[in-house]
């Protein structure tokens, strides 16, 4: 294994995305965080006590900097964005995104020492160990992208199938900053032949006394999914934090998740899937009542969604008359072309105006449509259809696991009008 020797190549290049576009991503940042912390990674005695008179549970100490009035927290591992908390911005700001481990968090010292961070480079023509600083002299790209939970609408299933109810609140956008995994590769020389699957393993405290492979976070995706993963060290301007992943982070524009590893300190390219139970079984598009298994679908890609945010009939009081619908929509592979409304329960629809920047095919668009309503039950439905025509489904996807939930007729919201 060759030790890396830093090049000329290293260069800045920006994913599409403007001036104004990079302010939004400041919205919500917390001043005076240290390089050792994450944007508004700083605790709010009002926060917590809030949560505390509502009977909330508490945030857990590595995500405790979060906005508690805006998270829903449904275990130390699981953190939901309230619907209300999304807001009207492009960006989701640090201290609403969701948070889903899959093991705890590491100890909080692997952020004293950022840079130093090592990674192992495997599965190429010069396999290497580099530092995250070494990362920096290779080169810097940012991509806003959706960070989405492979069960984000799980809670609208109605059979409950086992996991976080999630409903609309695990997903996110952000932007992320780092190398391009494709530069990387170039360096060294690029991927050994028949290797087809990048693999990512995080760098979670493994529980003693177990199979590694049980337990451990390890993905594979297609290799081809190198093309626009990043290794990110910031997420919206700032380190990324321990709760999202930090010191460095696999990044895999497109696909769900838990395919963007956490803590990742092994990038290797594979000639199979990783052989961990979270690839072989867990996360398999398995038919209601079975169990996984590495000959069903692997949940990768995210499909083309979209939810209305408000009116929600709940976080703000309701008249008859005119009112706003605004929500987000995204591809997952592919930018948005437009997003339909329905506020009669998908008997009519009406064109949406996209609302914002556009900052590339990985980010959510918001939309907005002015609307009459008159007093009385009223079913809001969004329909998204991206770049390719792909239209959002109808109906969810039947699995056992609950994932990938794009139905907008499961995503309706129903808002009353007093007279």
């Amino acid at each position: 294994m060759n030790a890396f020797t830093p090049n000329d190549i290293g260069r800045r290049r920006m994913l599409k995305l403007s001036t104004s576009a990079l302010a939004v991503a400041g919205f919500g940042m917390t001043r005076g965080a240290t390089a050792a912390t994450a944007p508004s990674e700083v605790s709010t005695a009002a926060s917590k006590a809030g949560a505390g008179a509502n009977g909330a549970k508490p945030l857990p100490g590595y995500a405790d900097w979060k906005d508690a009035n805006s998270m829903i927290v449904h275990s130390a591992n699981t953190i939901e964005t309230k619907r209300k908390a999304l807001g009207s911005s492009v960006i989701t700001s640090s201290d609403r995104l969701y948070v889903r481990n899959n093991l705890p968090p590491p100890a909080a010292s692997i952020l004293e020492d950022r840079d130093g961070w090592v990674i192992e480079i495997a599965g190429v023509k010069t396999p290497t160990s580099m530092t995250v600083a070494d990362l920096k002299r290779i080169g810097v790209e940012s991509v806003a992208m959706v960070l989405q939970c492979s069960g984000n609408g799980r809670g609208y299933f109605p059979d409950k199938p086992s996991g976080t109810p999630w409903q609309v609140g695990a997903a996110g956008c952000v932007i992320w900053s780092g190398v391009l995994v494709r530069d990387l590769v170039a360096l060294q020389g690029g991927i050994a032949a028949g290797m087809q699957f990048m693999t990512g393993t995080g760098g979670e405290t493994l529980p003693e006394g177990l199979d590694p492979n049980a337990v451990m976070v390890e993905r594979s995706v297609p290799s081809d999914a190198m093309q626009d993963a990043l290794l990110a060290w910031e997420m919206n301007g700032k380190p990324i934090s321990l709760a999202h992943g930090g010191p460095l982070r696999l990044i895999v524009p497109g696909y769900t998740g838990v395919n963007s590893v956490k803590y990742i300190k092994r990038l290797a390219f594979t000639e199979k899937e990783s052989p961990a139970a979270i690839q072989q079984t867990g996360y398999r598009l398995a038919p209601k009542g079975q169990k996984g298994n590495p000959d069903q679908p692997s949940v990768w890609k995210m499909g083309v969604k979209s939810w209305i945010n408000s009116p929600d009939g709940k976080s703000a009081p309701m008249k008859a008359g005119k009112a706003v619908v605004e929500g987000v929509a995204f591809g997952g592979m592919n930018g948005i072309k437009q997003v339909e409304v329905s506020i009669d329960g998908g008997a009519s629809w009406r064109q949406a105006r996209l609302v914002g920047p556009d900052l590339g095919r990985y980010a959510w668009r918001q939309f907005s449509l002015p609307v009459e309503l008159a007093a009385g039950e009223h079913t809001l439905m969004s329909r998204a259809t991206d770049t390719e025509g792909n239209v959002q489904a109808e109906q969810r996807p039947e699995n056992a696991g609950g994932y990938i939930n794009t139905s907008w007729r499961d995503h309706a919201l129903t808002v009353t009008v007093p007279a």
